[in-house]
Formats: structure tokens, sequence, C-alpha cells
């Protein structure tokens, strides 16, 4: 069931699960909390599970004045104050696995933990070399695309490139459904502010983190042309000892939805250690 919580500048919309220590689910830029239609069951066997839809996206309201990393990070942090049974271990995927590392280092108090999926969480840059891997490429200039047309045409096949290999068993419903939705023009403007935003927000506070952290990557992931270094550079700029990654073969951009079985045990691995001492 659908609830919804007012913030600053908007509506969100949230849906919650099962019993125990607090896990709060956010998705990816053009997406919605259905990214995570397999994980939440898993985890809510064990786990009071919110899956949450960030602003301009889903059922939440679609117009806002700005869709930063720091932006979703307040968003984050306000649900976990509304649902009054934190702190919560934060599950972020690609731009707001950069607003989960800013919520940790903002508020360690509200934030026990973040796995970091796929996230962009440094300034990135492009090296000429990088354009020599066709996957790299590719995926780059479909995101520019997107980001800077607004073309659901080229985000669907942004999309069809991210998810190499499996592929979910409900993929075209899936990508219809994310098709209709960005159809909506607000909702497509989100995903273009989301797209040129620069994660320099989640870069520089990554010294600040506290909290145990995982970085999740997929080896095959189109973003980076080294998924592993990508994640193993994350880790580098937190405090030693703070965060870990971990590498998911054969999965793209979205490892939670080609391979939620490998994800959740991940993450209930990270969860075990870090919510029931």
């Amino acid at each position: 069931m659908t609830e919804f919580i007012s913030v600053p500048g908007g509506t969100l919309a949230y849906e919650t699960a099962g019993e125990g220590p607090l896990v709060v689910l956010a998705h990816g830029m053009g997406d919605s909390r259905a990214a995570y239609r397999f994980v939440l069951p898993r985890l809510a066997a064990g786990y009071r599970v919110a899956a949450v839809d960030l602003r301009g996206c889903g059922e939440s309201s679609a117009t806002w004045p700005s869709y930063s990393r720091t932006d979703i990070a307040g968003d984050l942090l306000a649900v976990i104050r509304h649902l009054d049974s934190g702190p919560a271990v934060l599950v972020g995927h690609s731009i707001s696995g950069g607003a989960a590392t800013i919520a940790a280092a903002q508020d360690p108090d509200l934030v026990r933990g973040v796995i970091e999926l796929a996230p962009f969480t440094r300034a990135q840059s492009i090296a000429f070399g990088d354009l020599r891997s066709k996957s790299y490429r590719k995926g780059a200039f479909l995101l520019l695309g997107a980001a800077l047309f607004g073309s659901v045409g080229l985000w669907s096949r942004y999309l069809d490139h991210a998810y190499p290999g499996r592929r979910p068993a409900d993929w075209t419903d899936r990508l219809g459904r994310v098709r209709a939705t960005l159809g909506e023009p607000d909702r497509m403007r989100a995903l273009r502010k989301m797209g040129r935003s620069a994660p320099t927000d989640a870069g520089a506070q990554l010294g600040n983190v506290r909290t145990p952290a995982l970085i999740v990557e997929g080896s095959l992931d189109p973003d980076w042309v080294d998924p592993r270094a990508e994640g193993e550079a994350i880790v580098a700029a937190m405090p030693a000892g703070v965060g870990e990654v971990a590498v998911i073969e054969g999965a793209g951009h979205y490892p939670h939805d080609q391979y939620p079985e490998e994800t959740v045990s991940l993450m209930l691995a990270f969860l075990e250690t870090h919510t029931r001492a």
C-alpha cells in the first residue's frame, strides 16, 4: 500500500513491509521503487523495509525545485524520521548511492550503514583511453543523449544496454512501465535534471562517512570501464576500514534487478553484521 510524506518542495511516496531493524530502499534516476520488487519481499522476512519513490519519480510529486544528491539525502532522512524506527540502513542505487553517502555523513545517528548499488558517488571524468571500450562508449553516449534531449527512446536503449545478459522475467512489462512514466513531461524533466546533477556533493562527503558501507558493483556495468576499480576508489576515499566492495559477476548497472538473489545475499550478510549486534 502506498503511503505519503510531505517534505519541503513536495510529497514522497513509499511503501513498507516486514518487522525488525529499518532498511530504506532508494532507486536510481528515471525509475521507481518497483526496481526493488524482487528485493523487498526477501528482506521483509527479517526487517522493516521501506521502499521510496525519489522526488520526481514513481508516485512522488513530479515537480521539485532541484534534484541533487543532497536533496535526495534530505528526503531519505525525512523518511527515516517519519517512520520513527531508525537508525536505518540505507540502500541506494546509482544517484541514490551518492545520496546515501551524504545522509550517512550528515546524520550518523539516523544511518547505521549504507549499501550502495552501482553508485555515482564521485566526480566523473572521461579519459581518452576510456572511449576504446565499446560498451562504455555506447552507454555514455546514450546517457548523455537521453539527458540532453529528453528522449524516452534513448533512455530505453540505455536500459537495454545496462542489462547485459540476464533480464528479469517481466522485462517487457517493466520497460513498458518505465517508458510510460517518462512519457510524462515532468517525469522526464526530473530525469534530465538528475542526469545533469554532478556527484561532487557526494564525493565531498566520502571522507566524513563513519558508518559501515558496502559498495556493490556489476562486473559488466557499462557506466564504468572498470566497475571494480570504481568501487575500490569509493572505498579508498572513505576512512580506513569503513567500506568494502563486492562485485556480482555478469551484472550490469542494475544488479538488484538482474541478480536479486545474489544481491540480497550480500545485503543480508551486511545487515546481519551491522544490525543484529
